[in-house]
């Protein structure tokens, strides 16, 4: 039997990616495919072809992600992967009242997202005892980045939460699985004016990302040099990690979360 695959923040970026490499092994895979912007999910699915149900909705909206569930199951029943995906990223200034609202854009997209992707479907796959719950954190969620404070804060919150929750369902047969990436081409990436170390392409990540996922390892960095790096970042004193990113270049506080 075909798999059954939710993915959120479908329509660019690491969501296409995974969708397509899906596809790619899977010609029959059912895939719930999520997003905001309804074109670029509708041009995503009909590229792909093969069994797909586009589902346009705001991860920041709990009520809107609860019917994209609905509507999944109802019409491709409980699926067997469930993807969290869906994030943004802004740079963000304390001091500036105006970041207020981004920041807090970004910690319910990120993280508060991943909680209302998985919930409606975990009863069904707790009866079921079976399936896979993936939430899509970041390196950027080992140390905390100057002037990505928000950012940074999200993907720790996630990482933390999907640690959680992962001993919470051991054995019930639902496996949760943490993906941090690194630095991925896409067009989150394509804002940042700095040097990102071992940039990835979003179609060699994807191809990594399913791997682990269809073994269940409950935590992978990719690409594997990131994760040499979150090793050194996570035992770094703090003294030298202080020293060292004091003067690290800063995503732009203009850079908005994407539409």
């Amino acid at each position: 039997m075909s798999l059954r695959v939710f993915i959120t923040g479908a329509s660019s970026g690491i969501g296409e990616a995974l969708a397509r490499e899906y596809r790619r092994r899977d010609p029959d895979a059912v895939l719930g495919l999520v997003a905001r912007r309804e074109a670029a999910l509708t041009e995503v699915a009909r590229s792909l072809g093969g069994p797909v149900h586009c589902l346009v909705a705001d991860v920041a909206d709990r009520g809107e992600l609860r019917e994209a569930a609905r509507r999944f199951i109802e019409h491709a029943g409980v699926p067997d992967v469930v993807i969290a995906n869906a994030g943004i990223s802004a740079g963000t200034d304390t001091a500036e009242p105006a970041d207020a609202e981004v920041f807090e854009r970004i910690l319910r997209t990120n993280v508060v997202g991943l909680f209302d992707t998985f919930g409606p479907f975990l009863p069904a796959m707790r009866q079921a005892g079976a399936g896979r719950l993936v939430g899509i954190a970041s390196v950027a969620g080992v140390r905390g980045l100057p002037g990505a404070g928000g950012y940074s804060a999200s993907k720790a919150g996630a990482i933390a939460y999907l640690e959680s929750l992962r001993v919470e369902l051991r054995g019930s047969g639902v496996r949760v699985i943490t993906l941090a990436p690194g630095f991925i081409r896409t067009p989150m990436t394509a804002a940042n004016r700095y040097r990102m170390p071992f940039l990835t392409d979003a179609d060699v990540f994807a191809a990594g990302a399913v791997d682990a996922i269809a073994a269940g390892r409950a935590w992978t960095v990719l690409p594997w040099q990131m994760g040499w790096v979150a090793r050194v970042l996570r035992v770094l004193p703090d003294a030298l990690f202080d020293r060292a990113f004091a003067r690290a270049p800063r995503k732009r506080r203009d850079a908005a979360p994407p539409p």
